[in-house]
C-alpha cells in the first residue's frame, strides 16, 4: 500500500482505520466505541474495550507458543553484567512482582512511582503495575529531591519502587538519600517504599515504611491480569512546561497499545522475533514507548542498556551491543551520535563489529543536524532516519514509514506526517500559511490514539496548554514549515524550553533556582547551541548593589545549586554578569533576542524595547568573554 492511500484513509476514515489496527491485538472485550466523547467533552479511543496492556505484551505471546523466545536483554558495561529473559520468564517475574505490589494493597487505579536506574527491575516494575490495572509514574533515576517531591505531591502514589543506587560510568549515585529527602519535602507520604538493593551501595531502611525488594518478591504469589477499560490510564509521565511546574501527561491503555503496535511495523518495519534497541532511559517517553511497551507488544526482544555511548568503555559501545545481539533497529538521540562522532570521527571503533543485522538507524528527541546525519550514514553505511515526536504524543508525528512506503530522506526534515496525524502549519492567527513558509506546527483534532487528552490532576490544563491557542487544533509548541512535497521541517520550540540532550528543561525552572542566590537581583536563562548536547542553558545575571562575589565564584555556586535542585542533566555551563537585562516597556525580558545574538543568528531589536542602548552593552560583554564573534 502507498503512503498516500494509508494516510488519506487515516484522516478521512479515522474510526475505520484504527478499528482495523485494534484487531491486531488480543482484547478481553473488543471495543464497540472506537472514538467517543467523554463527559469532559474530550476525545477517547476504545473507551469501552476491556484489556490489559501487560497481557498484550507478555501473556499473549506465551499463549501463542512463543514463550521460549527472548523478550528482554540486559547489558550493563558499568557492572559487567549480561543476561536475558524469555517471554515465559519475564511473564512469571512480572506476575510475581504484581503479587508483591498487591500484598502492599496496590489495586486498580492506584499510582506507583518508579525511581530506578536502567536495570530489568525497572521494566518489570512498569509491567507489574500495568498488570494490576494501576498507574505507574516513572521518574528519571537520580532526579533531585525537590523535583521528585513535586511529582510525589501530584501523583500521590500508594507505593514507591526504587533501587539503592544508579551507576554513571564509574560513579555510584545513591538513590535512597534522595528518595528520603523527597518524601520529607512532600506533603503526600507513600504507604510503602520497596528498594532493590544493589551490591554497589546498600540503602538504609526506615522500619515500617521501607521493604527489601528481593525479600518481598520471594514471598509473593503470581497474580493474573486485571481488566481495564481502553480509556483507563496506563501511566503518568511528567514533562516540564514553560511555567516550571511539571505537567503530568496521562496515557490511556487502549490507544497507547494500538498506536505503538501499529508503529512497530509501519514506521520501523520490524517483525516479531527481531531485536529492537532504543538506547534511552525508562525515565523518558522513548523508554516508555520503545524500550518497554512497543517491542514487547510486537513480540520483539528489547535491550535494556546500563551504559553510555562513550566511555563504557569507548566510542564503540553502541556498535558492540548492536553486533553482539543482532540488533535490527537502533534508535537513539542525536546527542549520542554527536558524542560518538566527537570521540571517533573516523569511525575506527566501529570497524571490529558486524553491523549486518541493522536495517535502519532512527533518531529523535531533538532535531538531527545535517552534519551528524551525513557522518552517521557514511561511517555505518546504513539508512539514517530522523523522526519527530513529543512526550505528549507518545509516538512519532512525522516519520519516513519504512513498513508502508520508504521515501527519500531530505536533510533537515523528519519526512511526512504519520497516518493519524493531520499536520498543518498556521500563522499566529490560526490561518494556514503557504508551503515553504514557517509557522506554528499544529495538529488538527481529533488526535490519533496514544496522544494525551488530559493532564493529571488538572482538568483544565490540557485545554489551556494545548487547545486554546488555535481552536480545533493541538498546538505542538514547535515551529517549522512544510515544503512542496509535503515534507515537514521542524525548526525548534516556539517557547522558552531548552532541549539539553533530548531532555526538555524549562528556563523558568532554572531561573527560579538562580534567583534564590543571595547576590542575584534578577536573571534570565537562554539556550546556547552546543555541538554535543544540542543546547545548554546560559544564565544572564544582574547582581544586587553592593554584592562583592566574583563571576567565577557565582558560577561555581550556581552550578552546585542547580545540580541540587534540578539535577546534573541540566548541564549548566555559562554565567554572564550584566549591568542590566534588555526589556520591553511592559517589563518582559528579551530572551529571544539575546539567544539569537549568542548563537550568531540574525536578529531584530524589537520596537517595544525600553532602551536600545542595552543591546550594544550586552554584545560588548559577551564579546569580551568570547561568547560571540
Amino acid at each position: 500500500m502507498s503512503y498516500q492511500i494509508e494516510y488519506d484513509r487515516s484522516v478521512n476514515d479515522a474510526e475505520g482505520f484504527w478499528r482495523d489496527q485494534a484487531r491486531t491485538l488480543e482484547w478481553f472485550k473488543f471495543p464497540e466505541k472506537i472514538l467517543s466523547k467523554g463527559e469532559d467533552g474530550l476525545d477517547y479511543w476504545f473507551a469501552d474495550g476491556e484489556m490489559n496492556t501487560a497481557f498484550m505484551a507478555l501473556d499473549h505471546h506465551v499463549n501463542q507458543g512463543r514463550g521460549d523466545q527472548t523478550a528482554l536483554i540486559f547489558d550493563s558495561p558499568v557492572t559487567n553484567t549480561k543476561y536475558k529473559y524469555t517471554f515465559s520468564e519475564l511473564t512469571d517475574v512480572v506476575a510475581r512482582t504484581a503479587g508483591m505490589l498487591a500484598d502492599l494493597n496496590v489495586v486498580k487505579g492506584d499510582r506507583v512511582i518508579i525511581y530506578m536506574p536502567m536495570i530489568p527491575e525497572a521494566v518489570i516494575a512498569m509491567l507489574a503495575v500495568a498488570r494490576l490495572g494501576a498507574i505507574h509514574s516513572v521518574v528519571f533515576g537520580g532526579f533531585a529531591p525537590p523535583e521528585l517531591a513535586l511529582r510525589i505531591n501530584d501523583a500521590k502514589p500508594r507505593v514507591i519502587l526504587s533501587a539503592s543506587c544508579g551507576i554513571e560510568i564509574k560513579r555510584v549515585i545513591e538513590y535512597k538519600p534522595l528518595l528520603d529527602r523527597a518524601i520529607e519535602l512532600s506533603d503526600h507520604k507513600p504507604e510503602s517504599c520497596v528498594v532493590f538493593q544493589r551490591p554497589q551501595a546498600a540503602a538504609s531502611m526506615i522500619a515500617g515504611r521501607d521493604h527489601n525488594w528481593v525479600e518481598l518478591l520471594a514471598r509473593a504469589k503470581a497474580v493474573g491480569c486485571t481488566p481495564v477499560k481502553g480509556s483507563d490510564p496506563l501511566y503518568i509521565l511528567y514533562t516540564s512546561g514553560t511555567t516550571g511546574k511539571p505537567k503530568g501527561v496521562v496515557r490511556d491503555n487502549g490507544g497507547h497499545a494500538v498506536a505503538l503496535k501499529y508503529s512497530m511495523k509501519a514506521i520501523y518495519n520490524v517483525e516479531p522475533g527481531e531485536v529492537f534497541w532504543a538506547s534511552s532511559d525508562v525515565g523518558w517517553v522513548v523508554g516508555h514507548s520503545y524500550i518497554v511497551y512497543a517491542p514487547l507488544l510486537q513480540g520483539c526482544a528489547t535491550v535494556v542498556y546500563e551504559g553510555k555511548p562513550i566511555m563504557t568503555p569507548d566510542a564503540g559501545a553502541l556498535w558492540r551491543v548492536c553486533a553482539e545481539y543482532g540488533v535490527s533497529i537502533l534508535f537513539t538521540a542525536p546527542t549520542a551520535f554527536r558524542a560518538v562522532k566527537k570521540e571517533d570521527p573516523e569511525g575506527l571503533f566501529l570497524k571490529p563489529y558486524d553491523l549486518s543485522k541493522i536495517k535502519t538507524i532512527f533518531s529523535a528527541g531533538e532535531r538531527l543536524d545535517s552534519p551528524t546525519e551525513i557522518w552517521l550514514s557514511e561511517v555505518t553505511g546504513k539508512k539514517v532516519i530522523d523522526h519527530w515526536w513529543q512526550t505528549e504524543t507518545g509516538w512519532a508525528i512525522t516519520a519516513n514509514l519504512q513498513g508502508v512506503e520508504p521515501m527519500p530522506c531530505k536533510l533537515g526534515s523528519s519526512t511526512k506526517p504519520v497516518p493519524g496525524f493531520n499536520v498543518e502549519i498556521l500563522d499566529e492567527n490560526g490561518h494556514h500559511v503557504p508551503r515553504g513558509t514557517q509557522g506554528y506546527i499544529a495538529l488538527k483534532l481529533p488526535l490519533p490514539p496514544s496522544c494525551l487528552n488530559r493532564v493529571w490532576g488538572d482538568a483544565d490544563k490540557f485545554r489551556d496548554s494545548y487547545l486554546s491557542l488555535f481552536p480545533g487544533y493541538y498546538a505542538s509548541g514547535d515551529g517549522g514549515y512544510m515544503d512542496e512535497d509535503g515534507y515537514v521541517f521542524v525548526m525548534g520550540r516556539v517557547d522558552d524550553v531548552i532541549n539539553v540532550a533530548g531532555h526538555r528543561l524549562s528556563t523558568g525552572e532554572i531561573e527560579e533556582v538562580i534567583a534564590t542566590h543571595p547576590a542575584v537581583a534578577e536573571c534570565a536563562v537562554i539556550a546556547r547551541n552546543d555541538d554535543i548536547k544540542g543546547q545548554t542553558p546560559m544564565g544572564l545575571v544582574v547582581l544586587k548593589s553592593g554584592a562583592t562575589i566574583t563571576e567565577a565564584e557565582l558560577h561555581k555556586e550556581l552550578i552546585a545549586s542547580i545540580r541540587a535542585n534540578i539535577g546534573p542533566i541540566t548541564c549548566y555551563q555559562d554565567t554572564v554578569v550584566l549591568a542590566r537585562l534588555p526589556k520591553t516597556r511592559s517589563g518582559k525580558t528579551l530572551r529571544k533576542t539575546i539567544c539569537q545574538i549568542v548563537n550568531g543568528q540574525d536578529y531584530v531589536v524589537p520596537s517595544t524595547i525600553d532602551d536600545t542602548g542595552v543591546i550594544p552593552e550586552i554584545i560588548e560583554v559577551l564579546h569580551s568573554k568570547g561568547l560571540v564573534a
